[in-house]
This record gives structure tokens, sequence and C-alpha cells, in this order.
């Protein structure tokens, strides 16, 4: 890595925990502990981005060298660096949680490249002095699982963290799969993200919530510096944008999740990026069929606090913990107030204008709002896959009858023949007005399908998928890995060579473990 351009601003500019031992504790006036990481056994690249690499400045070359594997498997620490660990707090499921940290994660240092800086972290490095009870380490199918997707996001036009490289570790590590009493030895794994920073909402809520309120200072004025510079004015002001500009690209974040069918699965605010990029891939899943009640979580299972439908609420939620932890450098909660209150209101607009872009409708009337509900509801009348649904309407042309433009996307059903009697008469009713509005639109059917097909994915990463390439690598063979990780790097594209990839998730998948719901240590 001798291109690599070392920069670590965030350890050079901010308050260090004087105590570099590598113990279980609280951290106080301090917002990193200095920690390496636990050295694998024999760690082994199961794959790595070209593109990534390049992005931060490493080279095609130099990802099949001995360096990168030592580097990115916690092995060795490289030149000019020193691993930490982030403080935070956060809330969890709606509940106060106090301190948690980084449990699991260790950065290696910051970079720059092109004038631009990336944090390179690992997950599954090992013990830090935040990881509780736990060992810090991670297994080969949560590292699996986190790597595609957060690459798989990035090509949907997502905003996410990005996946460097994925290695075994040679370690065993003890698991609980299903919390059940039962565990069992797993293969170790470790996954390097990367990322403008990993400073998330419960950084400052942690700090508040301590009274450090010149850290607290120290750290917003920090952030605002590095990452968001075109912020100007007196300080409160800038406090306030600052809270802005998060709460503005926290609502693309959101909305782009709701466009593609994606579902986090733990929404707590540890795992809110100040970014607005997806973070911290575990539990999460993407609709199989359209249900804005499901959740990927087994610990969410009862109450569904992280249900797809409920996202967006959430997402305003954490901005109040947020909001709450800004408070005492503005000493002012209208224009908090103003920004948290404007936040579902302009989501509900663009969510309209996202749905119906879905749609290939690109202008507007009064009864949008009534339109779209209507085949939210028809959605659920029966189990219909939401990726297929969407991507199939751009088989369907302004002359099609209400029959013809109904038989191209039937293949989107899981259970047809329960498409009859009232819910087909539904169906029958919303795609005569769906007809109407796309012969009103200005587009031509080729160019209104061109534009549905950036907008609507055929391919995703649905969790059996996932797990057969899993369930490979268990195995020794992580070819699949390889091919899911090319299909999702253009899900746009028709890949006639992948079609097989846009299918109905398979019955033996409904029930399987990991292709439904999962743990949040998954």
């Amino acid at each position: 890595m001798k291109n690599l351009k070392i920069n670590n601003r965030f350890t050079a500019e901010l308050p260090a925990d004087p105590d570099e031992s590598n113990e279980t504790r609280q951290v106080t006036n301090a917002l990193f502990s200095y920690v390496n990481p636990t050295k694998p056994a024999n760690p082994q690249l199961i794959h790595a981005s070209e593109t990534v690499a390049e992005l931060v400045g490493i080279s095609k070359d130099e990802i099949q060298s001995e360096s990168f594997l030592s580097a990115f498997s916690g092995k060795e620490v490289l030149p000019e660096t020193r691993p930490y660990a982030l403080c935070y707090a956060g809330h969890q499921f709606g509940n106060w949680a106090g301190q948690l940290g980084d449990g699991r994660a260790i950065n290696l240092t910051e970079v720059e490249h092109n004038n631009q800086f990336f944090t390179l972290q690992l997950k599954g490095a090992g013990k830090t002095p935040y990881s509780r009870t736990a060992d810090g380490l991670a297994v080969l199918r949560s590292s699996i699982r986190e790597y595609l997707c957060a690459e798989a996001m990035f090509y949907l036009g997502v905003p996410t963290t990005r996946s460097l490289s994925l290695m075994l570790s040679g370690d065993e590590v003890l698991r609980d799969i299903l919390y059940n009493g039962n565990p069992a030895y797993e293969k170790g794994a470790i996954v390097c993200r990367v990322a403008p920073s990993f400073i998330r909402f419960g950084s400052f809520e942690m700090i508040t919530s301590r009274n450090e309120l010149k850290n607290l200072k120290q750290f917003v004025e920090y952030t605002i510096q590095h990452y968001f510079p075109e912020i100007e004015g007196e300080p409160k002001d800038q406090y306030v944008q600052f809270f802005q500009k998060v709460a503005d690209t926290t609502r693309e974040m959101i909305l782009h999740w709701q466009r593609v069918g994606f579902v986090h699965g733990v929404m707590n605010t540890d795992n809110m990026s100040i970014h607005g990029i997806t973070i911290d891939y575990g539990p999460y899943g993407w609709l199989e069929n359209y249900d804005p009640n499901w959740t990927p979580n087994t610990t969410d299972s009862q109450n569904r606090r992280y249900r797809f439908g409920n996202q967006p609420q959430v997402a305003q939620w954490n901005l109040y913990q947020l909001a709450n932890a800004l408070y005492p450098l503005i000493n002012d909660a209208k224009p908090l107030e103003n920004i948290l209150e404007s936040f579902i209101k302009k989501f509900n607009s663009d969510y309209k204008e996202m749905f119906l872009s879905k749609l290939g409708i690109f202008t507007s009337i009064e009864t949008d709002s009534e339109f779209i509900t209507d085949l939210e509801e028809n959605l659920q009348l029966s189990e219909t896959d939401m990726t297929i649904f969407f991507r199939n309407l751009n088989r369907i042309k302004k002359e099609d009858s209400v029959e013809n433009a109904f038989e191209k996307i039937k293949d989107a059903f899981y259970i047809p023949k329960e498409i009859a009697n009232n819910v087909l008469e539904n169906w029958t009713s919303w795609f005569s007005s769906y007809l109407k509005r796309l012969q009103a639109e200005k587009l031509s059917d080729e160019e209104r399908i061109a534009k549905m097909n950036t907008i609507n994915p055929k391919y995703v990463l649905r969790n059996y998928m996932a797990q057969l390439s899993i369930d490979a690598a268990d195995q020794g063979d992580f070819s699949l890995v390889s091919e899911l990780y090319s299909l999702l790097q253009k899900p746009y594209d028709e890949q006639p060579e992948m079609e097989k990839w846009f299918a109905k998730r398979p019955d033996w998948a409904r029930s399987k473990v990991g292709c439904s719901m999962l743990s949040c240590s998954s």
C-alpha cells in the first residue's frame, strides 16, 4: 500500500482515552480508545473490491499482496497509524442503553485520496474496551452478508458504507445463532468497511449524557469543519445548519430504502450515521412480498419497531435524540423543532414523487395519494413480490388493455389462485386507472420504460441468495460470493445470463434460518 496517504485527523484533533489497556470499562472524557486488532491465526482473502481499493488509493496489484492481507486482516498495523475504537452511546429499540461503542469494530486509519477522506475500519477484528461481554469477533455468515450488502446498496444508488475486503481469520468463533442455548463454532471472518467517517448520532448522545459540554462543542465543530465545510456563520447557526444537513441526508437515505424495499432491521441511534449513509448491516432484508409490517430482526418480532413501513418515523425519532444531544450548544429548541416537524412533511412529499416514478408517472395530479394508497393496499391482498411487480411494470404499454397489463405483472404473485373475486376486481380497477395515467404521460413508452429501469431494480440481495452463498462458502466454495458480487454491480441491467436470480423467494426459504428473520448477531 505504498500510495496510501495516511491522515489521522480524528485521533490527532480529538480527546483520546488515556487508559490504553484493552479491558472492558466505562470511558469518560474521550471520543475513542487506542486498541490493536487481535492477530488472526491464518488469514485468507476471500474477495476484495478493486473499485473501492482504487477509491482509497490501493492499486489492483496490491490487493493480492501479503501486505494487503496482513493490514486488512488485522495481522499487522499499517506504518504510522494507531488503530482505535470509537466511544458512543445510543437508544436501542427506543430505550437508552448508555455507553456502547465499537465492540467489534476497529478503525485502522484515515486516508486521503483525490481530495477525499476515508476511514478504513475492520469489523470482527477482536475485543475492544467497548466489547462488554463479547469477543469482538465476527463469523463468516454475517461478514458475507455485510460485504455483499454494502456494495449492493452502492450500486442501487443508496447512500452506504463501502466494502473493501472480506477475509477468513483462520479462527473458530463460538456463536448461538438462534439464541436458544445451542452455541456452535463457526468460521471467523473480517470485513474492511470504508466510509467518510463512522461518526453516529450516538457519538453526540454519549458526550451530552455525561455533560461533557466542552468535548461536545469541540466534536461538533470538528465534524462541521471536516465533513460539512460549506456550513458558515455564527457558531449557533452552524450547529443548526449541521442538524439540518443530517436531517436532509437521512431523509434521502430512507427514501432510497423505501424505493428498493430495503429494511435495515436495527435502526438504533448508534446505527445512524451523521453522513446519511447506511451503516451496520446486521439483520437486514429486502421485502419479498410487499408487507409494510415486516421486520427481518428476530429481536424486533414482537413490537416490530423497525418494520419496513415505520422506517421514516423511526428516522425522525432518532433525529429527535440527536437534537437533544445538540441542544446544550444551541439553547433554543425552536429551530430544531422546525427541522424535526418538517422532516415527515418533506419525506411524504418526496415519497409520493418517488412512488409515482416507480410507476412511470412523472406528472402529478390531485388524486395521487389515493392512487398510491390503493396500490399499496392491493399489493397486500395476496403475497406480491415487490421487486418483480415494480420491475415488470416496464412491460406495459399505453395501448394495452387492462387484461393484458395485468397479465404482464402476474408473475409477481406467490399464490396466483388467490387473485380472484374481490381481489381481482380491485386489481382490475387499479389497472384501469393506471393505464389512463400512462396515456396522459407525455413520454413515449420507450422513454418512460428507460426511466423506470433506472428506478426499479431487477436484482436485489434477497436473504435466500445471501444464504446460498454462505452455505457454499462454509464448505470452502466462494464462487457464489463472486457471482453475486458481479450480479449486484449492475442491478438495473437485464443480465440475461443471471435471469435465475430474478425470481420469487423459493418455498424452502420461508422458514430456513438466515432466509427469513435474523438475530442482531447474524
